[in-house]
């Protein structure tokens, strides 16, 4: 395997545990992903010190899970988590042990939930310790429990979601007895908090795997009790004339699976011909997944046959229930506000092309309008594949971050006042149509905005 190369404070971590006389490993995701050829990105320690030990050695610790055995180093200005070797005892809600006790390193690591997650490393032996079979499921390309399945998953509910989790993230498949389990337990989730769920799914939206992820989840019946709304439009067929791909569902998969390219790059919006590359920040990435998930989520509600099948006004419940289904999940109110606007407008880009230049530019300088285009472009592209108003939107954006900043507005309500207008709700009203001027480049300087305004409006 890669040898591991901890970072200096994590080193030092390791080093300060094991002068002190105490059995410590690294252990977890950063010994899988080191032995997949990826560069671990968490480096939690195992160790033999209790809580209290660990606290003694270091300046600074946060007893984070002091009670259940974790806590928390501060080192550098890094947190690591550092864990005593602990054996669960029982579970009373599906998600906490009713208490731990302490125990060696083997029985430590046979209580944890995926083989692949149980690895043990030696930094001063380069020694991988496996006492569960994870270096075999690796090269196999399996996620399988420790033990068994039913045990693991009565122990915390989440690990059902986390089964999929993993199993899209590394690209691996759910061992036979796992995702039988899964099968058979999948209704256990609805005991789940919202904010858990939420969290787990919106890492399988935003890591790059969400089409695996999806369609593992669909599988094994978890969708239908996490996601109803969701489940709901499998089945609904949709006019073959702009839907070929098939149900809402599907549409949907294909959707995600084309989102997921720009999840992996960390981009959006990269079109080699123009050059164009729009960074996907965290919230941006988490508007864009539930935006991806959800934007025909009112399909089902509103479908219609006339002279053809018609969704009226699906994207309108659309954004109803998305706000309802991210409300249920906990996420935050600038996410689900961003998410209920986009979703609300996907159908717009429809009048693009024959927008007013004013309210086409105002949209084109919302800073979320590249999202706007996203969607657009990932919807058309999963269907019909007429990418018209894709390309002149992304031309019209280009050339709206190319002008120069906006100057001082034209007038202010002080001139207004100044001209003889009264106080008042109409102030507001007369500076939003010379803006609207402005933007219409009808106008374009202080005198002909007065002129415009006093042709315009009786200051009576």
């Amino acid at each position: 395997m890669p040898k591991l190369y901890p970072p200096a404070p994590a080193e030092k971590i390791y080093r300060t545990l094991r002068e002190a006389g105490f059995e410590t490993y690294f252990c977890g995701g950063c010994v899988r992903d080191a032995l997949m050829g990826k560069a671990p990105k968490d480096w939690d320690i195992t160790t033999a010190a209790t809580p209290d030990e660990v606290e003694a050695l270091f300046e600074r610790t946060v007893p984070v899970g002091k009670a259940f055995g974790v806590m928390i180093v501060v080192e550098e200005e890094q947190n690591f988590e550092v864990a005593t070797f602990r054996a669960d005892i029982g579970s009373l809600d599906g998600r906490r042990p009713e208490g731990v006790e302490f125990c060696s390193a083997e029985e430590d690591v046979k209580r944890r939930d995926f083989t692949i997650n149980a690895l043990l490393y030696n930094p001063e032996t380069d020694e991988i310790i496996d006492y569960v079979g994870g270096r075999d499921d690796i090269d196999n390309g399996i996620v399988r429990t420790v033990g068994a399945a039913e045990e693991r998953f009565l122990e915390d509910h989440l690990r059902l979601l986390r089964a999929v989790r993993f199993a899209g993230r590394t690209g691996f498949k759910l061992e036979e007895k796992t995702r039988a389990a899964i099968g058979e337990m999948a209704g256990l989730v609805v005991t789940l908090s919202g904010e858990r769920v939420g969290s787990e799914l919106l890492r399988m939206l935003t890591e790059g795997y969400a089409y695996d992820a999806f369609v593992m989840l669909e599988e094994t019946g978890l969708l239908a009790h996490l996601l109803p709304e969701v489940y709901r439009m499998k089945g609904v067929p949709q006019p073959k004339e702009f839907h070929p791909e098939g149900d809402v569902w599907q549409h949907t998969l294909i959707m995600l699976k084309m989102m997921d390219v720009c999840m992996s790059s960390g981009a959006c919006l990269i079109d080699q011909t123009n050059a164009v590359n729009y960074a996907l920040s965290s919230g941006k990435r988490e508007i864009l997944g539930w935006s991806v998930l959800l934007h025909d989520v009112g399909k089902p509600e509103t479908l219609t046959v006339s002279d053809r099948i018609r969704f009226n006004e699906h994207d309108i419940k659309s954004a109803e229930i998305a706000e309802t289904v991210l409300e249920r999940l906990k996420r935050p109110r600038k996410i689900i506000d961003a998410v209920f606007g986009v979703v609300k407008r996907h159908m717009h880009f429809c009048n693009l092309r024959e927008m007013k230049l004013s309210k086409l530019r105002k949209w084109l300088q919302d800073e979320r309008f590249p999202l706007h285009l996203e969607l657009h472009r990932l919807d058309c592209a999963s269907s019909h594949g007429m990418l018209e108003a894709y390309y002149f939107g992304l031309e019209k954006w280009r050339e709206e971050q190319a002008r120069e900043p906006e100057p001082e507005p034209l007038l202010t309500g002080k001139d207004l006042l100044a001209m003889g207008y009264a106080p008042g709700p109409r102030i507001g009203e007369i500076l939003r149509a010379v803006e609207d001027e402005r933007l219409e480049e009808r106008v374009t300087t202080p005198a002909e905005a007065m002129a415009f305004v006093k042709g315009s409006y009786s200051s009576d």
